[in-house]
């Protein structure tokens, strides 16, 4: 999911406190903690600042500090911040900062880009994708309760902001349903499913695979699905010279659910299917003829 986001989910848990009987600096402490816990996980984006960090961005962002192992350390850290300047000593700081930053975890995975959430244990990633990285719906959900708030000085604004979050939780459950009946359904036609939440609500992408050839369609639970592109992939491609060459590549590879391989005799390359859009993949890495 995008910074702003983030940022504006960490800012809506802060409004569910009760503050009412709390002095300034512990409100501070609060607004601090929900913030810093929102976006404290993507501190990882400082590895592109090396070489080897550019290469492996891939495997690495989003990987252990996304994980929920770290979760506690980094709630800890920003606890600590948060008492060196306010010298305030309150649990409810710490779980604040812990709700924010599992929430930034399990948002992650849940669109088609993936989250190592069991590092250092286990390099799955898991790529749910039941809703996209920008995500509309619970961004208006978010400005409806700002607006709520401006136009109600009485109402506990506190209040509001529960039931904001009443409504995105019933949203992710929705599109949660809905994307399972789907990826459900694909599995029995396709070796491989890969799934992938579009921008319009209740639309989904389905990236399925068999043998060579890899469909990608548009479906609902109401529609049947409309293939978008078929892409073949050339599987008997000899991959080293790209990985020598290329190392994003084999990263790309080992990261990816499942490839495309492109060797059409001006590229030999491979892309993730899951971003394909208008004749291109955002994810690809290839070098040019000749090989």
């Amino acid at each position: 999911m995008d910074t702003v986001t983030h940022a504006l989910l960490g800012l809506a848990t802060y409004g569910a406190v009760n503050k009412t009987k709390m002095a300034p600096p512990m409100k501070r402490s609060l607004l601090v903690a929900a913030v810093a816990g929102s976006q404290v996980p993507d501190l990882d984006v400082f590895i592109q600042m090396t070489e080897t960090g550019r290469v492996m961005y891939q495997m690495w962002h989003r990987g252990i500090t996304h994980s929920i192992f770290i979760a506690p350390l980094w709630a800890c850290l920003i606890y600590a911040v948060c008492y060196l300047i306010w010298k305030r000593k309150d649990r409810i700081i710490f779980y604040l900062a812990l709700v924010n930053v599992y929430l930034h975890i399990g948002l992650d995975s849940l669109n088609a880009w993936g989250t190592g959430i069991l590092e250092p244990f286990s390099s799955m990633r898991a790529t749910i994708g039941i809703i996209p990285i920008i995500d509309f719906i619970i961004l208006g959900i978010l400005l409806v309760g700002y607006i709520l708030t401006r136009l109600s000085k009485s109402y506990p604004h506190h209040r509001v902001y529960r039931g904001v979050w009443c409504a995105i939780v019933l949203y992710v459950i929705i599109q949660g349903t809905q994307g399972y009946i789907i990826h459900q359904e694909a599995k029995a036609h396709y070796d491989e499913v890969a799934l992938s939440a579009s921008f319009v609500p209740l639309h989904f992408t389905v990236i399925g695979k068999i043998d060579h050839v890899v469909e990608i369609s548009d479906r609902t639970v109401w529609q049947e699905k409309t293939v978008r592109e078929t892409l073949y992939s050339s599987q008997d491609a000899d991959l080293q010279l790209l990985f020598d060459q290329n190392p994003r590549a084999e990263v790309l590879k080992q990261w990816a659910p499942f490839v495309v391989i492109v060797d059409d005799g001006k590229h030999l390359g491979i892309l993730d299917p899951r971003f394909y859009y208008s004749d291109q993949s955002f994810l690809y890495e290839y070098i040019d003829a000749p090989f």
